[in-house]
């Protein structure tokens, strides 16, 4: 801090800590808190499987032997406790909020296990869902973190823009699908985080084709794969095609999704987890 500041960055010229303090938008961490990596599971349009690929992508982490958590960022349509069979409430003391743990270790939090009723609906504004995102971050003792997965809700509104502006985002993993829109789709996503200095660690091309039982021949049921294109325009390395797996959706519907093996996101983790 300069010697004749006047703890007024608006009416001063210079340039010191206190000034990039102020502009900086990252909140606090909790007290109790120690989190490395933050990685952001981003889509530009809803039903792409970008749940999934979080839980995969948790699940490789914490199998590498990271300490790994999960947000659900999600707040309108929370799905991570059902994806790893957890039901009950969170609990809390003067400390925070103490994140709910999967079978392997993961640390959890997401708005229904704050809800009474996990099936109720949550119909709240814009800046309401930000700030429950927000506290997710500031009031919930997550202890020390290796890597931190936040499953976004799909698009570039509020929930992005406060996690992209709060949270110290690594880097965040596209979820797109193989359909002719894709391109545009997915280019919004990656110009936000463009625009917010964030980098794209990778890009997962979800229901990218279906391999038949019987004679093992792939079909592209949504469509011609359009990964390869999509990743060269916008210069990203890393990629992944996950194809249509009936056992992958079972194992999310039955809380198993840890007991699930998926060498297409294992090779994409080992990518980008390090």
């Amino acid at each position: 801090m300069s010697e004749n500041c006047t703890h007024n960055c608006e009416t001063c010229s210079a340039n010191c800590s206190s000034r990039d303090k102020k502009n900086s938008l990252l909140e606090e961490q909790n007290k109790m808190s120690d989190i490395k990596n933050v990685i952001a599971v981003v889509s530009g349009k809803g039903g792409v499987g970008k749940s999934l690929i979080t839980s995969l992508l948790a699940v490789e982490s914490q199998r590498k032997g990271f300490k790994t958590a999960i947000i659900d960022a999600d707040i309108t349509g929370p799905s991570m406790p059902q994806s790893f069979g957890i039901h009950q409430r969170a609990e809390g003391n003067d400390l925070g909020i103490f994140p709910a743990k999967t079978s392997t270790g993961i640390e959890l939090m997401s708005l229904n296990l704050l809800i009474e009723n996990e099936s109720d609906p949550v119909i709240w504004r814009g800046p309401v869902i930000a700030g429950a995102v927000k506290q997710f971050w500031t009031d919930v003792v997550w202890g020390d973190i290796d890597y931190m997965f936040v499953d976004m809700p799909p698009g570039t509104g509020d929930v992005p823009l406060t996690v992209f502006q709060s949270l110290p985002v690594k880097g965040i993993i596209v979820v797109t699908s193989p359909q002719e829109l894709v391109s545009m789709i997915v280019g919004k996503a990656v110009k936000m985080a463009k625009m917010m200095n964030i980098p794209v660690l990778g890009i997962v091309e979800n229901y990218s084709y279906f391999t038949c039982p019987d004679c093992g021949k792939q079909h592209s049921i949504y469509g011609e794969s359009h990964i390869e294109e999509v990743a060269k325009e916008y210069g990203i390395e890393n990629i992944a095609k996950l194809p249509i797996n009936p056992k992958l959706a079972a194992a999310c519907d039955k809380g198993m999704i840890e007991l699930s093996d998926c060498k297409e996101i294992a090779d994409l983790a080992n990518a980008v987890i390090k």
